[in-house]
């Protein structure tokens, strides 16, 4: 059985507090694992939520900036002390080479894992895999920063009464879904487009083109708020978004179901950044992430 899911470890920006660890998310697709942002002590997080390394196929990080990738030493270390038996594949920007050195290398230990090393320079799809495509688009930070975004393929979903409408059945609907006519009757006759699923994850940044671009018919969109919107001029400053902006952007992209994370210290009660999301228009699903937390994608349409 497939499952789509989001796995929240840490949700705190620029330093981990007594209820928020640093970043780290893990997003199960299917049978993949995608890690992102993987801060300080996503390692023992990753143990609390029931995650193993094995789990793990792909590793996401948007910048390096600590609380986003200060975990990749220990993180790394793990897949190969537990002996991964798959490849795992890195992305980050390229621009922060020597950084992703020194975290894959922070200290001695004995490699028995493939890691494949796979820096983003440009704008653009970066893999395919069996269920996604992997894309990335430069957000606007203090340090070059990437936001990613995996986009499904769309489908056909067969109709049955139309199917059986036209006497088709059995080992003809293979055939029709092949070759696109059968005896007369067309795929589109009998089908219907089923699209993709489009997952997104916006970390660091103010408002870009990147940020809508990421967003854009979003199921699901993760990102950043990091300060209220009274505090707009500390977003700007620090290169971050509001609760309300990232509303915002959710409401004009159409995204389903809207994550916000990335929460400053400064803040202690949660409720405020749903409140400034709804004031700013967003009547989607909302959820205002917690470490640990569990959130299901959106049901296919």
């Amino acid at each position: 059985m497939s499952v789509r899911e989001l796995v929240v470890l840490g949700t705190a920006s620029q330093v981990p507090t007594r209820h928020r660890n640093h970043n780290g998310y893990l997003l199960r697709w299917d049978g993949q694992g995608l890690l992102f942002d993987p801060g300080e002590g996503t390692q023992r997080q990753m143990l609390r939520a029931g995650v193993a390394a094995h789990d793990l196929n792909r590793i996401c990080v948007t910048h390096f900036h600590g609380d986003h990738s200060l975990g990749l030493a220990g993180v790394i270390q793990r897949i190969n002390l537990d002996r991964v038996p798959h490849p795992v594949t890195a992305h980050y920007p390229a621009s922060g080479q020597r950084f992703f050195d020194r975290l894959r290398y922070a200290t001695a230990y004995r490699e028995t894992v493939r890691l494949i090393e796979r820096p983003v320079d440009a704008d653009g799809e970066l893999d395919r895999a069996e269920s996604y495509v992997l894309e990335a688009r430069r957000l606007w930070h203090p340090v070059e920063s990437y936001g990613y975004r995996l986009v499904e393929p769309d489908t056909r979903r067969m109709l049955p009464e139309r199917l059986a409408e036209h006497g088709i059945a059995g080992p003809d609907i293979g055939r029709l879904k092949q070759l696109g006519e059968l005896n007369g009757v067309t795929l589109d006759e009998v089908s219907e487009q089923r699209r993709g699923q489009r997952f997104a994850f916006v970390m660091d940044t103010r408002l870009c083109e990147g940020v809508h671009a990421l967003a854009e018919g979003a199921d699901m969109l993760v990102i950043e708020s990091t300060f209220l919107d009274e505090d707009i001029q500390l977003a700007v400053d620090h290169g971050h978004l509001t609760a309300g902006q990232a509303a915002e952007v959710a409401m004009r992209a159409g995204v389903r179901h809207l994550v916000l994370t990335h929460f400053s210290q400064r803040y202690a009660d949660p409720t405020e950044f749903e409140r400034q999301a709804r004031t700013a228009g967003y009547t989607g699903e909302l959820t205002i992430a917690q470490d640990l937390s569990r959130v299901p994608l959106p049901k296919r349409h």
